[in-house]
């Protein structure tokens, strides 16, 4: 019988976020206005119909990230290329930590989060 304890997703998080890049909002606007990095907004459809989204984003639900990143499967969207600039984001930044730390281990090299995610934004844009 496995003693593994289970591990907290506050945990996972907490150690994705120690290996990932993390972005403000300010540099997210940054990158956005050079043009090539894509940003991918990993909510689901009702939170985006609900309260928006960064202009230009791609949606990929996080459920579908790595099936659309990977060019081995045919849900593979041609966006997706392992040297190309990846901004990722969320409602607040958990699930873009961990999505940030899964296509690094599947050989992204340039991928970053929007720290605060989707909130953070809509933060600076109010002002």
């Amino acid at each position: 019988m496995s003693t593994t304890s289970p591990v907290p997703v506050a945990e996972l998080i907490a150690r994705a976020r120690s290996r990932i890049e993390h972005l403000s909002p300010d540099a997210v606007a940054e990158e956005l206005a050079r043009g090539d990095a894509l940003v991918v907004d990993l909510r689901e459809p009702a939170e985006i119909e609900t309260n928006g989204t960064i202009e230009g984003a791609l949606h990929v639900p996080r459920g579908m990230l790595e099936f659309r990143a990977d060019p081995a499967t045919p849900y593979h969207l041609p966006e997706f290329r392992p040297a190309r600039r990846i901004i990722l984001f969320c409602a607040s930044g958990g699930r873009s930590a961990l999505a940030a730390e899964t296509l690094g281990a599947m050989g992204y090299t340039s991928v970053a989060h929007l720290d605060g995610g989707f909130a953070a934004w809509a933060r600076r844009t109010e002002g």
